[in-house]
């Protein structure tokens, strides 16, 4: 009962550092990628359909995006969805390939991004937070119905904070990471 619960928390635990991975790929920096657009949706014959699926990326300087539609009858519904986005950049077309410049982000920018990039670790702390708090409830109602003692509650919630700082530990570093590169120059 202890171990499933434990594993059970572990692997919740994960997800949420996976999910603010995932978040902090979208915050951008002062170089072009492609994660910043690839789950923008296009309206591709009249469904939402991921740009990842109607085209292909590729980062030839640090500061260029160009996107390459597999179907080029699709290249102005992309350009529309791009313009449509909020990342900042107007797309150029020249009937084959869209290519973005990301211009040199101002400091007050920068900025603003640290503080997305604090909000998107706030919430993944919080996550964690929750998973730790259903863990210990369930815990709890184990020892109280019995099927635990209270010296094994006491071990396993030890187990439980030791494991919740761990997490928040690591997306602690993440957000470090994700902030510098946003603040480099």
């Amino acid at each position: 009962m202890i171990d499933e619960t434990l594993l059970e928390s572990m692997e919740k635990m994960h997800k949420a550092i996976e999910h603010v991975q995932y978040q902090f790929v979208s915050v951008r920096t002062g170089r072009a990628s492609p994660a910043l657009i690839e789950r923008l949706n296009v309206d591709y014959y009249g469904s939402p359909v991921p740009l990842q699926q109607l085209a292909s990326f590729q980062v030839p300087e640090a500061r260029l995006l160009v996107v390459k539609p597999h179907d080029r009858t699709a290249i102005g519904a992309i350009e529309k969805a791009l313009n449509a986005s909020d990342i900042g950049v107007n797309p150029s077309n020249d009937g084959i390939v869209i290519r973005l410049a990301f211009p040199a982000l101002t400091e007050e920018r920068r900025k603003e991004y640290v503080k997305v990039v604090k909000s998107i670790a706030e919430d993944g702390r919080v996550a964690v937070r929750g998973v730790r708090r259903d863990a210990r409830k369930a815990l709890e109602t184990a020892e109280k119905d019995g099927d635990i003692s209270k010296d094994e509650l006491e071990r396993a919630e030890k187990d439980l904070e030791k494991m919740t700082h761990e997490h928040v530990e690591s997306i602690d570093k993440a957000t470090t990471r994700k902030e510098q590169e946003v603040m480099e120059v």
